[in-house]
């Protein structure tokens, strides 16, 4: 089964088989107001009740879910506890994620409330996510200035320690997502946390000493659980749905951003409509619904304004129209992963429109 499916663009038949790297036009046959007016305007709209009520639906769950681990209590059911309960710290990241966006409300104020209420108690500093995660929007596809999951030319793939390689291409790199936040981002020294560091501008330093404010309440938080009930409690109640919930972050980012068929682009070759077409949207089963349909991708780097609970019929209007440059996924997502973890290993050096190469 092919792991990536398209569709020609309307002027000419329907194709059917994998995508390929050579019926993919140059340059897109389009302009962003042409596919913007193709969706509905209501799509564009968050609905204030719509937004609260998935954020307080997420947290009614996860507050049942920790009910039922203290009213079970046995060894059995603490890695199923952390599967479902790691899986809804993800479904509220995305609803912070939405904050970051502006899509929750037209309010920055509450925008910034509610992403604190959702990221805060995944150890996410909002503010200084949200910043760096808006310079990945603004140049997604550039091989070159690429923020997230960037990819590595020849020369620094041959010239990478061993334990890099290992750490990059392996199961682990499901759990860098802290490490990403704390030591630096990608080719921008600094921290999420330090207003100095070189992701931020001076202007947002009250921004990201905020986040960093409330992040540090959350660990004192953590810390006094700890002391209270113990490590052990700590261990099961938050560190292992933590953990999970941190790999289906690097799981999903990773696999919306990382195809050997997804062309990366160098110079003017690289434009904003290209870069937000260069990712692909995945299906990830059952957990579509719980985690707001994030696997709908391509319209969402398109237009990142659309709240998630309309991402879908956003993406069923413009599908036809993109064509060949509306990538999507069906292969399971763990196969999707082995795969692209043995083939999308570096680019080469030089060329304006570079693939992923493996060993």
């Amino acid at each position: 089964m092919p792991a990536i499916t398209i569709s020609e663009p309307v002027s000419t038949p329907a194709a059917s088989g994998p995508a390929s790297r050579e019926n993919i036009p140059v340059r897109p046959p389009f302009r962003l107001q042409e596919l913007k007016a193709l969706i509905p305007a209501d799509c564009f709209r968050p609905v204030l009740w719509k937004s609260f009520y998935y954020m307080f639906l997420d947290w009614l769950i996860v507050a049942a879910l920790v009910w039922t681990a203290v009213r079970i209590d046995a060894w059995w059911y603490w890695p199923i506890y952390w599967v479902m309960q790691g899986t809804m710290f993800w479904a509220l990241f995305v609803v912070g994620h939405d904050c970051g966006h502006g899509s929750f409300s037209r309010s920055r104020r509450l925008n910034a409330l509610i992403g604190h209420i959702c990221h805060t108690p995944l150890l996410v500093p909002y503010h200084g996510w949200r910043i760096s995660h808006r310079t990945h929007h603004t140049v997604h596809g550039d091989a070159d200035r690429e923020e997230t999951w960037y990819p590595m030319t020849a020369t620094e793939y041959r010239d990478m320690p061993g334990y890099v390689r290992i750490l990059r291409f392996t199961p682990l790199m499901l759990w860098l997502f802290p490490f990403y936040l704390w030591r630096r981002s990608p080719r921008h020294d600094g921290s999420h946390f330090h207003p100095g560091s070189g992701l931020f501008k001076a202007a947002e330093k009250w921004d990201v000493l905020t986040s960093t404010f409330w992040w540090c309440g959350m660990l004192g938080l953590l810390g006094w659980f700890g002391y209270e009930f113990g490590a052990l409690a700590l261990l099961q109640y938050y560190v292992g749905p933590y953990l999970v919930f941190i790999a289906w972050l690097d799981l999903v980012t990773y696999l919306h951003h990382s195809d050997p068929d997804v062309p990366w682009y160098r110079g003017e070759e690289w434009s904003f409509a290209k870069g937000a077409l260069s990712s692909v949207d995945r299906d990830y089963g059952v957990v579509n619904e719980v985690h707001h349909n994030i696997g709908t991708h391509v319209l969402h780097h398109l237009f990142i304004n659309i709240p998630h609970y309309n991402l879908r019929r956003a993406t069923d209007a413009l599908a036809p129209r993109l064509g060949a440059f509306y990538r999507s996924s069906h292969l399971p997502f763990w196969k999707a992963f082995a795969r692209n973890a043995r083939s999308c290993h570096y680019i080469d050096d030089e060329s304006h429109t570079a693939y992923f190469r493996a060993d």
